[in-house]
């Protein structure tokens, strides 16, 4: 594991217990993000990163009884966190590094990625495994409950033009690992970029 890897859990170990209750009010957005993947009944979807687990239940209502919800998180304290919130009920829970995931290539429809980017240590590699694990014309959000605005106050310092998130950055950040950016949403209430993955 490298320092970049410990450095990410270590950060979220100590979180983990109380990280729902420090946001209760996020639902609404992962419930809205999650409708706008367009997800069907039996698909095959990954939440990469998915920490507590918050877009499961409404991923496996997306694709309903036959359709199949991983969730995959390099933590143990989040996955255990995400146990004990019963969102295991929802979907698989998987101990991975989102850029090595033990998955077959090609395997999912769709991926969700909510607050990932920022804790990947080299992103155009997170993005190109993510790609690896969909299928051609499968989709991916990049999802955050807030805004980019909103956040970088809550962590009280400015945006900066080198915001992997900022719409000039991220569109040739996906499009370097085939994801074709097809919508881009920043506002205070929540961030959602979705990209289609080229043939």
């Amino acid at each position: 594991m490298s320092d970049d890897h410990a450095h990410v859990q270590e950060f979220f170990s100590v979180r983990a217990a109380d990280w729902d209750s420090r946001f209760p009010d996020d639902g609404p957005a992962y419930t809205g993000a999650v409708a706008e993947l367009g997800l069907r009944p039996g698909d095959r979807v990954l939440d990469a990163g998915c920490g507590t687990g918050r877009a499961l239940p409404p991923l496996r209502a997306a694709v309903g009884p036959s359709g199949v919800v991983i969730g995959a998180d390099l933590t143990p304290a989040m996955l255990r966190a995400a146990r004990r919130a019963g969102r295991d009920r929802d979907g698989r829970l998987l101990l991975a590094d989102a850029c090595r995931l033990p998955l077959r290539s090609r395997s999912l429809d769709a991926v969700f990625a909510a607050g990932l980017i920022a804790h990947l240590p080299r992103p155009e590699e997170g993005l190109a495994e993510l790609a690896r694990v969909v299928r051609p014309g499968g989709v991916l959000a990049v999802f955050h409950p807030i805004g980019r605005a909103a956040l970088a106050a809550r962590q009280g310092r400015r945006l900066a033009p080198d915001d992997l998130r900022a719409e000039p950055n991220l569109r040739p950040l996906l499009a370097a690992a085939r994801w074709r950016m097809t919508s881009y949403a920043d506002e205070d209430t929540r961030f959602l970029a979705l990209a289609v993955l080229d043939g």
